[in-house]
């Protein structure tokens, strides 16, 4: 894949660099801040490929790409010159959005570091369950605390990411977080303890609380800090202001982090941990079975890193979460049991393919492109997922299945519900998720059916125009040639057929007309590329030449714009074949149909064509 391209199609498509404030990603996801999101051309971006989907949801303009996301990131940032993400502009949004946001983007950029502690601490659960290390050995405690890292410089995680997110030095933010765990510190508050005696800063009193692992303390006192750092700024002489406005900053800051702020954030995560205690005791099974229904739904629209704070304050708190990571783990290999389903019952060999690999991502737990890419796509996977997760849920509530050490909940996450007194919540862990495996799993071979026999069997309830993409039809040459198969493409986005099927053409002529009656979708701004909607429902790729996009529209003239509708024969771009060659690029041009899964069969003739000539037949 083109990740350099990709970010180019997607800035242009968001409405260019400067309608970004802001851009981050998470697993499979960019996650981007719109200064006006009717700018962005949605569906001109899910058309673009390496695009599964785009989602709008707390504030964000989401564009999922899978697990390249972080190749597509690092151009986009330099194309849109953004080396900090400078945050949204948010007065014009609700309160909710702008909390999932906040939080989005706060925690998003600590999950890798979150999940490599838990990871080792799932390691490390395993080795002593196993008996290769006992917890008294030096390879056990060099691997702990180094785990531990992460869990307890917390505070100095989240200080740089809440600096980000509000706008304010992340180094001076960092500072404060380490004044929360400084040893020195520690001990005053440990002694305090024991003595009983207030610890106070001049006549200040200072609350004894600890903030190693505390998540809610430092996010406020960054907050705080962010309005106070401006402020410096603005009071402290030009001639000084390098040493004043730091000064005024953390001590101002700090001053008040340790005697109001810090204390206020420890209660009310104190005030969260007993909320959710008393939930597991009253009706500990709720959450987690509609986490476990609910989850591919938060998912898709971003929130769910709206509750993982709410989850790592539990474990940070009270030592395990009962509530939200046991109905994810459910919920996510459910999205895989359905994929897999699907992968088995689909008689499509492209479904096939991307069913099977989709759904051993999910019961790993990245479930991206099984939601988008299957079950969401399908429909029937998905209240397969749902129902599966649900029951696997409602079963890990009722036994209180505790997680210990987050990650991202899947299979390979199981080792982190292994803690306390005993291994119960590991085993009713896998009991759980495999419940919610097998049960999505049945339901989806029972339910699922491939979307040709679906439309077939409900003929008469369907509307007429969603009955188009499967009618026979034919596309003709758009441009004149030889034809070749696109296994002779040099691509393997053509070549391999993941774009879509059809055939190639070594063309004669540089002029590219409209193969059928319909709709321009996009031409791409380096107009090497376009795509048409035929009114008979096929989606219709003419890609000129192979990695032309490099050329930036030299060579090529287009005479159509996006949205128009054009008639068969309709002249929509012409090229320099020997300009093209020149430059050492291949003329050789595929013409796929994008929407190939939704046909029985596609077939091209395999001779010299003239433009209009029959060219590909769709049944």
């Amino acid at each position: 894949m083109d990740y350099q391209n990709l970010a180019k199609e997607i800035l242009e498509k968001v409405g260019g660099a400067g309608n970004i404030t802001g851009i981050i990603h998470c697993a499979t996801r960019l996650r981007l801040n719109l200064a006006d999101e009717s700018k962005a051309k949605d569906q001109a971006l899910k058309n673009v490929p390496g695009i599964m989907g785009v989602v709008k949801k707390g504030g964000q303009f989401q564009i999922v790409i899978g697990s390249d996301v972080a190749s597509v990131y690092k151009p986009l940032m330099e194309m849109a010159d953004i080396k900090v993400s400078k945050g949204p502009d948010q007065g014009h949004k609700k309160i909710l959005d702008r909390l999932i946001d906040t939080l989005t983007g706060i925690f998003t950029p600590i999950l890798p570091a979150i999940t490599a502690a838990g990871m080792i601490k799932a390691i490390l659960a395993i080795l002593v369950t196993f008996k290769v290390v006992t917890n008294t050995s030096q390879a056990y405690q060099i691997l702990n605390f180094m785990a531990d890292a992460g869990f307890y410089f917390l505070p100095i995680l989240l200080a740089s990411s809440a600096a980000h997110k509000f706008k304010c030095n992340p180094y001076m933010a960092m500072m404060l977080g380490g004044i929360l765990l400084h040893p020195s510190f520690i001990a005053m508050v440990a002694a305090s303890k024991e003595s009983g005696e207030a610890i106070k800063l001049f006549s200040l009193p200072i609350s004894n609380a600890g903030y190693a692992s505390s998540v809610l303390p430092i996010i406020l006192i960054v907050w705080f800090m962010s309005y106070v750092e401006p402020i410096a700024d603005k009071i402290s002489p030009k001639a000084v202001k390098f040493f004043t406005k730091p000064l005024l900053t953390i001590l101002v800051t700090g001053i008040a982090g340790l005697v109001l702020i810090g204390p206020l954030g420890y209660i009310l995560s104190s005030y969260v941990a007993s909320v959710m205690n008393g939930i597991n005791e009253h009706v500990g099974w709720l959450a987690p079975m509609l986490i476990g229904i609910f989850s591919p739904l938060l998912v898709m629209t971003g929130t769910h890193y709206g509750i993982i704070p709410i989850a790592i304050n539990n474990r940070m708190t009270i030592g395990y979460d009962t509530l939200l990571y046991p109905g994810m783990l459910g919920s996510n290999v459910a999205q895989g049991g359905a994929a897999l389903a699907v992968s088995i019952k689909s008689k499509k060999p492209e479904i096939k393919q991307l069913a099977s690999s989709a759904g051993i991502t999910a019961v790993c737990g990245i479930t991206e492109p099984a939601l988008y890419g299957i079950n969401m796509k399908y429909k029937t996977p998905m209240y397969a997922a749902m129902i599966g997760g649900g029951i696997g849920g409602l079963f890990m509530g009722i036994t209180k299945v505790r997680n210990y050490s987050g990650g991202s909940p899947g299979l390979l996450t199981l080792p982190s519900y292994i803690g306390g007194d005993n291994m119960n919540s590991f085993y009713f862990a896998c009991i759980g998720a495999a419940m919610s495996i097998a049960i999505a799993f049945i339901v989806t071979m029972v339910i699922y059916k491939d979307p040709i026999e679906d439309d077939l069997e409900s003929l008469n309830d369907t509307d007429a125009s969603e009955l188009k993409a499967h009618a026979p039809q034919s596309v003709l040459a758009p441009i004149a040639g030889k034809v070749v198969a696109l296994s002779e493409v040099n691509d393997s986005t053509f070549s391999d057929e993941i774009v879509g099927k059809g055939a190639a053409i070594i063309p004669s002529e540089g002029k590219v007309v409209a193969p059928v009656d319909g709709k321009i979708v996009t031409i791409f701004n380096t107009k090497h590329a376009i795509a048409i909607q035929a009114d008979s429902g096929a989606e219709i790729l003419i890609h000129v030449g192979i990695d032309t996009v490099k050329l930036e529209g030299k060579y090529f003239e287009v005479f159509k714009n996006t949205g128009d509708t054009v008639k068969k024969g309709d002249l929509i771009a012409t090229f320099d074949i020997e300009g093209i060659k020149s430059e050492g690029f291949d003329v050789i041009t595929p013409v796929v149909i994008t929407n190939h899964d939704s046909y029985v069969g596609i077939k091209s003739v395999d001779k010299v064509v003239k433009t209009l000539d029959t060219f590909i037949e769709i049944n």
